[in-house]
């Protein structure tokens, strides 16, 4: 059952981080930004200028005092203690920014925009170091942890990116509907209508294995080897697109929100937490043989989705809303789920013990 947090918006509820010290910010439409205590009642409440969406909240990775924020095109710096005028701003992008990322080190700022550009700043110069680019709008970008020159990126070009702040081009590329087709009859409808537009990018604790969500409800998950990274799991998700993709601490838990309404929590540990001795070649090889047996009837059917059948959620959670963000926090001791959508309020529900 849900817990409702409301009081500290009035309009649409866009993102969510918490910090290490278990405080809660949120950003929504109109330029409101909220920060909330462990028991979901608003603590601090601010407009940024010009009441351009908070479209991104992010903590400091070893100043839980600061937050960034994003609005329009616009990075905010705040502190929390003292929730007033930004202390400083960034504008380095030229269009609405969709996602911030911090690395381990809180050494740069990475922010993907509409343009498909990602800007990398490097906060004790605070200049732009890096400017990376996607085809179309990057929707996520993120760091890696314990790797902090090192990010994955996704956008509506249904490119997944993997780069190296020393190189201005992404190390390694994989096209989402490219990977698709090389699996499925060409005549596939589903594919044709729905495209695998990447909305979201959720990187394990471990740093090698990351997720991501598209629209055609697809979960993927990557392992990253050196300067590449192989596709270890697909699965169907979400009925409609996935808008929302989070590794927890656990290893391989991983939560997902969807256009559908639903909130899902699945274990892959069993898929991806055993290294493989070359796991490429295991799946290429698994590919091969059911690729060998399905073409019997003339077409190669869906290989990666339905060897992977047994994929079942932990946990379901029919929220109702099309999720807009997701996020996790300890409240009294026991983990919640926090869930951003259409409406002003953010829904706390409980998860299971590991």
């Amino acid at each position: 059952m849900a817990v409702k947090w409301s009081g500290g918006h009035s309009w649409s509820v866009l993102c969510l981080n918490v910090s290490a010290e278990g405080l809660v910010a949120s950003g929504a439409e109109r330029g409101e930004l909220a920060l909330w205590d462990g028991g979901g009642s608003p603590v601090a409440q601010l407009r940024l200028p010009q009441a351009e969406d908070v479209t991104s909240v992010v903590f400091s990775a070893r100043r839980p005092g600061t937050l960034y924020a994003s609005h329009g095109e616009t990075i905010s710096v705040l502190d929390v203690r003292s929730l007033q005028e930004p202390l400083e701003r960034f504008r380095v992008n030229e269009e609405e920014i969709n996602c911030l990322s911090v690395n381990d080190t809180d050494g740069f700022l990475a922010a993907a925009d509409d343009s498909g550009a990602i800007k990398v700043v490097d906060l004790e110069s605070k200049k732009v170091s890096r400017s990376l680019r996607h085809s179309n709008i990057c929707s996520s970008v993120a760091f890696r942890p314990q790797r902090p020159q090192s990010l994955v990126s996704c956008g509506l070009d249904m490119q997944v990116m993997l780069w190296n702040l020393q190189k201005a081009r992404p190390l390694w590329t994989t096209n989402l509907q490219e990977c698709d087709t090389e699996e499925e009859s060409p005549q596939s409808a589903g594919q044709f209508f729905n495209p695998p537009l990447a909305h979201s990018l959720s990187v394990a604790s471990c740093g090698n294995i990351f997720s991501c969500g598209a629209q055609d409800g697809k979960v993927r998950i990557f392992r990253v080897t050196g300067v590449r990274f192989e596709r270890e799991l697909e699965f169907q998700a979400h009925s409609l697109g996935v808008s929302q993709v989070l590794f927890m601490p656990e290893a391989y838990w991983l939560l997902s929100g969807g256009n559908d309404g639903k909130v899902l929590l699945w274990d892959v540990s069993s898929n991806v937490g055993k290294q493989q001795k070359s796991p490429a070649k295991s799946l290429h090889r698994r590919k091969a043989q059911a690729a060998a047996s399905s073409r019997k009837d003339g077409k190669l059917n869906k290989v990666a989705s339905n060897e992977h059948a047994g994929v079942v959620p932990k946990l379901t959670i029919e929220h109702g809303e099309k999720v807009n963000w997701l996020s996790c926090a300890e409240i009294k001791g026991s983990r919640r789920v926090l869930v951003a959508d259409q409406t002003s309020s953010v829904s706390a529900y409980p998860l299971p013990e590991p």
